[in-house]
């Protein structure tokens, strides 16, 4: 609400160390999953951000933000905390360093006719907003949009750490190799595949802990599965190649592995284990109690608004015939806002209502169908045919 995106694209266009930099003191901060800082980077990169500065950008952003770092204080302590978004930040440096350094092949950049992108309404002509109204944007942001996009995720994780808690014996990990390289090459192996937002993977990362994994590979997990998925590293190979997602994975992987010593070892020296896991006593105050009914709350109505859209059907305005496209690496609101400019854009193009839940995209008006499938594939997604 308060950076423009051309603000940003401009102080990330160079290709030099500062731009890298600057990406990564970004990236970490702002919370955003792993599909939904695709668009975002294919737009710095449409506006001539360095390979280096983009993919600083999508290394940094996924890995931790504001939600994050608080929630990981909350259930895993401080050195947790700060360890996190400074690792997402040097991670973040590196793999653009090395994006500079490797993939000096650019690709040629289609100069594009630019036109006003308002970040707080859909109205396409140039105008402005009052202070008051980017507070509401943002308050709608923090509150609906981005509690809808980690509410599922949050919850199957809770669900997922409570049957790791349950099932498993205690010291199991740490039995089978759990507190050394085994354990962070297995966390490695479940984590790249599996699609999981920076807050979602801290209780299952909490109930590893509890079950023998060292803390070490449990950041390696918190790393990889955040920052990773199938469908990221699709989208990326696509809009980068194949030589940047190769940095992109091995950096990843290489530095959460250092990470992962270093951060055993740092557990080691200061032999505190109250620091690692914070401690819940079955105390509480009347703010704890009012947070949690409100979040209690927050929660319900999130879980409404998808079943409601689940089971309602688009309804059109127009009488103009209407056409439904399947999108596939569609997860999260940020990809429904940026799926619906791409296509609204379009000549012809009258409505669209884009069903996240459903994956797909309901145009309505007299328009050219290359057009739209074009649209959707240049913002970073992928049209089923």
């Amino acid at each position: 609400m308060v950076f423009k995106k051309d603000f940003v694209a401009k102080h990330l266009g160079k290709n030099n160390l500062f731009s890298v930099i600057k990406a990564a003191i970004l990236g970490v901060p702002l919370p955003l999953c792993s599909c939904g800082v695709i668009p975002t980077a294919l737009f710095l990169r449409k506006k001539k951000a360095s390979k280096g500065a983009v993919l600083s950008f999508l290394i940094s952003t996924p890995q931790t933000g504001v939600d994050s770092i608080i929630a990981t204080y909350g259930m895993m302590g401080p050195i947790f905390a700060i360890f996190r978004p400074l690792a997402a930040f040097v991670t973040g440096i590196i793999g653009g360093i090395a994006a500079n350094f490797l993939d000096k092949e650019e690709e040629q950049i289609t100069d594009e006719e630019d036109k006003f992108e308002c970040d707080t309404c859909e109205i396409e002509e140039p105008h402005s907003h009052t202070v008051l109204e980017r507070v509401t944007s943002g308050l709608k942001y923090a509150f609906v949009e981005f509690l809808d996009d980690i509410t599922i995720q949050l919850i199957v994780g809770i669900i997922i750490a409570g049957l790791i808690s349950y099932i498993i014996p205690d010291n199991f990990f740490q039995n089978f190799g759990g507190d050394g390289i085994l354990g962070m090459l297995i966390m490695i192996a479940v984590g790249i595949p599996l699609y999981v937002c920076a807050t979602a993977s801290i209780p299952i990362a909490v109930s590893l802990i509890l079950k023998g994994i060292s803390p070490g590979a449990a950041f390696v997990f918190l790393v990889v599965g955040p920052a990773t998925n199938a469908a990221t590293i699709t989208l990326i190979s696509r809009a980068l190649g194949k030589k940047t997602i190769a940095i992109y994975l091995s950096v990843i992987s290489v530095f959460a592995i250092l990470g992962g010593f270093l951060l055993n070892y740092i557990f080691t020296i200061i032999d505190k284990p109250e620091l690692l896991i914070m401690d819940h006593t079955k105390e509480s105050s009347v703010f704890t109690v009012i947070t949690v009914v409100l979040f209690s709350i927050l929660l319900i109505l999130s879980i409404y608004r998808k079943i409601r859209i689940k089971f309602k059907k688009p309804e059109l305005g127009s009488e103009m015939p209407n056409k439904t496209f399947l999108i596939e690496g569609m997860t999260c609101n940020h990809c429904v806002a940026n799926v619906k400019d791409a296509i609204t854009g379009i000549e012809g193009v009258q409505e669209v209502k884009i069903n996240l839940t459903q994956k797909n995209a309901v145009v309505d008006g007299d328009y050219n169908s290359e057009d739209v499938k074009s649209a959707i594939t240049k913002a970073g997604y992928k049209v089923v045919e």
